[in-house]
């Protein structure tokens, strides 16, 4: 994709043109310095020759960057040197190497570095993009909170249950008619966590539920779109793209003022005696500080960008993973037809329990394998070297940016035996018993996994084991399952591209 393209927004005829001039004047310049010697410092990772300016800009699909550095990494070995834009980053590749890297060297790979977006938007508090002793206060509060309010236990099991009815009352509605899945599995997984954050579930036509899902979804977009990664590279574009800056600006504005409001409504009705999900217990915390005149790292930005994290990563991968997995039944009929056979024989009609899962191996090594297929963050976050470090015989300075490439340990060649196909049996031993590779690292490992494991896995169980006990899901009426698109959507977690299904009711199928 060449850049004018990737920019998809409105030039005059003049910006474009020196735009144009600027980047081919400074391809030009640079050829012949293609072709002299590498001057790169022998002890560091090595990689294609980058350009002055352009970096390694002209070899990067914009709209999937992680097909271009798995490529890449066959080429110059699972360390190597990319350079986005004028940055040079290094990126990690294969199962061996993001583990090593994660969890043996988690220090040193343990900081998150922020995009020039997330810091205009000053996003850097919170447990996403936040570091240093902030950081590990807010990781360590947020966990041990999320438990205490159920995460992977019997209480957020019965949410997860409650919230799986609801869903199923929309399905039904449908009535075997096609219908695109995305609304309703967003609002049914965003409402577990906002059970466990806010203490209550929103009903599926509240407008500012719908409005604060949306807005989410929306700004991952714009965020890991062409636009803003040039952005991201370039600051100074930044004049020119200013749609985008200001639509992304005004959406996290309306989510932060939501969220805000949201919290003074339980501010107000607060009692200390009885917390009823996470923010009460931030605010019970942040008003026991209060009293001995310093509240630390307890402080409103802090609660306000952990809500808004937790939102959205409670929201979005649940539920982008959730909507592949149906898809993949509808494509692959006779893994569906399996999957029932199983739900069937060991649970009949009664409603599925997180305690079925050691019972249900082939339905739980579909979920698995819908994980490691979907891809869902296949580049990870950036991570940041926290130090100097020598790292399988490679040199890379402090504060370089890393990308751990997940989806190079997911389709690792070494680790699967058909990484390129949906292929449950990943999962299975000989025997048809559940085994789980120690290269399936959807949540990705060391200081900076997800949080939300536990929940996220018990949300996928009871949800897909719920909706394949009441229907069968099918391509709209005429269409072959052959024909179901399986391309991802551009994102920092693609999605599948926009589909209708049929969910037919397997008491009339």
């Amino acid at each position: 994709m060449d850049v004018t393209t990737a920019l998809s927004f409105p030039l005059s005829a003049s910006s474009l043109l020196a735009s144009v001039l600027l980047l081919l004047a400074a391809y030009v310049a640079c050829r012949s310095a293609s072709s002299r010697p590498n001057l790169r410092r022998a002890s560091e990772p090595p990689g294609p020759r980058p350009l002055p300016l352009l970096g390694n800009l002209l070899q990067l699909n914009l709209r999937a960057p992680h097909r271009t550095l798995l490529k890449m990494s066959k080429k110059y070995g699972p360390v190597f040197t990319f350079h986005m834009g004028p940055k040079k980053v290094v990126v990690l590749a294969g199962y061996q190497t993001v583990k090593e890297a994660l969890v043996q060297h988690a220090e040193e790979f343990g900081e998150r570095e922020p995009f020039n977006t997330v810091k205009e938007a000053k996003l850097e508090h919170g447990v996403v993009w936040n570091n240093g002793d902030s950081w590990k206060e807010m990781r360590r509060f947020t966990l041990s909170n999320l438990k205490d309010f159920g995460m992977g236990k019997k209480a957020c099991e019965d949410k997860i249950i409650e919230e799986s009815q609801h869903l199923l009352e929309v399905f039904r509605n449908f009535r075997g008619e096609a219908f695109d899945t995305q609304q309703a599995v967003n609002y049914a997984v965003s409402n577990i966590i906002c059970s466990l954050v806010f203490g209550s579930r929103f009903q599926y036509d509240d407008p500012a539920f719908r409005a604060m899902v949306w807005r989410t979804g929306r700004g991952i977009q714009i965020v890991s779109g062409p636009t803003l990664q040039l952005y991201n590279m370039y600051p100074w574009l930044g004049k020119w793209i200013s749609w985008a800056r200001e639509e992304l600006r005004q959406m996290g504005m309306a989510n932060r003022k939501q969220a805000t409001e949201l919290i003074r409504s339980l501010k107000d009705t607060l009692d200390p005696r009885s917390s009823r999900g996470f923010v009460d217990a931030f605010l019970i915390r942040q008003q026991q500080l209060e009293d001995s005149g310093d509240v630390g790292h307890y402080h409103d930005p802090n609660l306000l960008m952990t809500v808004s994290n937790l939102f959205a990563a409670g929201t979005e991968t649940t539920s982008t993973t959730l909507r592949w997995a149906l898809l993949f039944m509808a494509k692959y009929p006779h893994i569906q037809e399996k999957v029932q056979q199983e739900l069937k024989r060991v649970i009949g009609d009664r409603q599925v329990q997180a305690e079925d899962r050691k019972n249900l191996p082939f339905t739980n090594a579909v979920i698995h394998e819908t994980q490691r297929v979907a891809d869902i963050v296949p580049m990870s976050l950036p991570h940041r070297t926290s130090r100097d470090v020598t790292f399988r015989g490679f040199f890379i300075q402090k504060w370089t940016t890393v990308y751990p490439l997940l989806t190079s340990v997911h389709q690792d060649e070494s680790q699967w035996e058909k990484p390129a196909s949906f292929h449950p049996q990943h999962f299975l031993d000989r025997d048809g018993k559940f085994i789980k590779p120690d290269a399936f690292m959807p949540f990705s490992a060391g200081r900076r996994a997800c949080p939300g494991e536990s929940l996220t896995r018990m949300e996928l169980f009871i949800f897909f084991v719920t909706l394949l006990q009441h229907f069968r899901f099918r391509p709209p009426a005429g269409m072959a399952e052959d024909r179901l698109d399986l391309t991802p959507c551009v994102g920092l977690t693609p999605a599948p591209v926009p589909h209708r299904l049929r969910a037919i009711s397997r008491l009339i199928a």
